[in-house]
């Protein structure tokens, strides 16, 4: 029964008295901390009804919040209405954040929940702390969500396939020994994963147990001298695979054993874990007698720099994802010129057959975000059945898409003028444009982190009075999560660690502009960073452009540009269509073609 969400809220308080709960946490997490969840595991959205991939929960006897950031406030407002949850506002001025709002609730002696299987080791320490401050307590042991969910989606239990050698590049034998050669630095015996794309990297292994991400639902443990356990569901693996697992020494168990596994290990022994990516319940069952070594996952780095042979695939990939693009974007021109009715879901439904007519297409690597006019200043907003808006042949059309290919992952985000545009429009469009421009160019020292590069993006914004409030870029994976770690471009965050960008890593360049209710500008590439020369000053890096796909130059300004801008974009223009016009013709290589002319002087 699809219980209505004032009865769900009202069923969560009635289990947190029952248990002597005073206020009870819910975050959009599941034991291996990924940022999209499989569906047993997203009970904040079936408790509030709030959708969006970012947010947390708080339920007291009298409050229910729903924090979440800038991205998601107007889809927030629009699915908590009539709920009963209340919308908090992250990083905004005069606004606590969730745990200071928690922390100035709280009274001696109450108790907070939230379940160990959504908690991070590291999270668990700083609420303990905070709540002990004001003599409250944390229990990790009560899954008060799951209490009531009674119509809870069962585990996904999609089949597990390899990664084919001649893309993955790397064999798996090869890729454990160069995390045992890191354990082996830290003084760990066993090494312990819980986050899914470290362990399909590692094991050169693809699922579809989450959404858009080609992972499965697993954990793997490392031992420095012996084999390998791999837990997830052994039903998912075939025979032939599963023996292929076992001559590179890896042993497949049941995804429930591995707290079995953990008590067992030896005494004395240490295990390399890193505390914001293992759980509470996963860690709660490590013996005593076992010394932990907590450090970042020695995979998640590894994995972050592409070798050579990965970043031909990429190129290649590229190629094949900017011609679907052209092809789409051309189709949804000539359908408006035609007069024919088209919607954001019009767009998403193109956009993914001009892909998945691709060689080594799998699927999208997130859902296409196809926002018309107002609704492209919402940064995550998501066309529905429910709600989404007709095109029209004036304003501008925001398309933030990607798909997953064998040969790579990629993410690109354009704007379409589908008729006229305001001159505000244009203007916006441009300042955004001068940001991406400044980033793709710049030269930076070896050693330099994606914080530090990021007024670069926003210098031209900022000097417009604007700004936006996202992240810059994000690193992407290889045929794994379009957000992929460590490194990332984003204003630098008090306490936050600075990873150095590295030859190889790939991030995308994405500055926005937002203004609510009118419109939203967002131009994004990927990149890859790339050796640029030798200085007596030392070793100097720079971006590589990944992504081959024109810019409509009807949403732009392009008096606004610079000559040395200008000249970027020429260049640019240049390159796509030398890479993609030889995949298309007729009617879609006429588009290329005029998209990528020079601007002339």
């Amino acid at each position: 029964m699809n219980t209505p969400i004032p009865t769900r809220l009202a069923a969560l308080r009635q289990a947190m008295r029952q248990h002597g709960v005073s206020a009870c946490i819910i975050p959009s997490a599941d034991p291996h901390l990924s940022e999209y969840l499989p569906e047993h595991w997203q009970g904040r959205a079936w408790v509030s009804g709030f959708t969006g991939s970012a947010g947390t929960v708080i339920v007291t006897a009298k409050h229910a919040g729903l924090w979440t950031d800038s991205r998601y406030f107007a889809q927030a407002e629009r699915q908590l209405e009539g709920t009963g949850f209340t919308l908090m506002k992250l990083r905004v001025p005069h606004t606590p954040e969730h745990l200071q709002w928690l922390a100035s609730e709280l009274h001696r002696g109450d108790v907070v929940a939230v379940a160990g299987d959504s908690l991070p080791i590291s999270s668990r320490r700083q609420m303990e702390t905070l709540l002990a401050e004001h003599g409250a307590r944390l229990r990790t042991d009560l899954d008060l969500p799951g209490e009531i969910w009674t119509e809870r989606p069962a585990l996904p239990r999609s089949p597990i396939t390899e990664h084919a050698l001649d893309y993955a590049c790397t064999p798996r034998s090869d890729k454990l020994a160069r995390v045992r050669k890191r354990m082996h630095k830290l003084g760990a015996t066993h090494h312990l994963l819980s986050s899914l794309d470290d362990i399909a990297w590692i094991t050169n292994l693809r699922g579809s147990d989450v959404p858009c991400n080609p992972v499965f639902l697993a954990h793997l443990l490392i031992s420095a001298d012996a084999g390998t356990t791999l837990f997830t569901g052994r039903d998912k693996l075939n025979d032939e695979l599963i023996a292929r697992l076992a001559s590179d020494g890896i042993t497949v168990a049941d995804y429930a054993t591995v707290t079995d596994v953990l008590t067992g290990l030896p005494a004395e022994s240490a295990l390399l874990l890193d505390p914001s990516r293992v759980v509470c319940t996963i860690a709660d069952a490590i013996p005593a007698s076992v010394r932990r070594v907590e450090a970042a996952n020695p995979s998640t780095a590894l994995k972050a720099v592409k070798g050579p042979a990965e970043l031909d695939h990429i190129r290649e990939v590229m190629r094949r994802d900017g011609a679907a693009l052209a092809r789409a974007f051309r189709e949804i021109g000539q359908q408006l010129d035609e007069g024919k009715p088209l919607t954001e879901l019009d767009v998403h439904r193109l956009v993914h057959a001009a892909r998945a007519a691709q060689p080594g297409f799998v699927g999208e690597s997130f859902d296409t975000i196809a926002g018309y006019q107002a609704n492209g200043a919402m940064p995550h907003y998501r066309a529905t059945p429910e709600s989404h808006s007709p095109l029209k042949a004036e304003g501008l059309l925001l398309i933030d898409s990607g798909g997953q290919y064998l040969g790579g992952t990629t993410d690109i985000t354009r704007m379409l003028a589908l008729g006229p545009v305001t001159a505000e429009q244009r203007r916006d469009a441009t300042l955004v444009l001068k940001g991406m421009i400044a980033l793709s160019r710049a030269r930076f020292p070896k050693g330099a982190s994606g914080p530090q590069l990021d007024a670069l993006a926003r210098a031209p914004l900022w000097a417009a009075g604007c700004d936006y409030g996202h992240g810059t870029g994000h690193g992407v994976g290889y045929f794994l999560n379009v957000h992929e770690g460590p490194q990332s471009i984003r204003p630098p965050v008090s306490g936050g660690a600075l990873v150095a960008l590295e030859p190889g890593m790939i991030s995308s360049i994405e500055p926005g502009l937002y203004k609510p209710d009118r419109h939203g500008i967002r131009h994004e590439n990927l990149a890859v960073v790339v050796e640029a020369d030798q200085t007596e000053f030392g070793d100097f890096l720079a971006f590589e452009t990944l992504t081959l796909c024109p810019f409509d130059r009807q949403v732009l300004d392009i008096a606004l540009l610079s000559h040395d801008e200008r000249a970027w974009l020429d260049d640019y223009h240049a390159t796509v269509r030398a890479a993609i016009a030889p995949l298309l013709d007729g009617a879609d290589l006429a588009w290329l073609t005029r998209h990528c002319a020079p601007l002339g002087n």
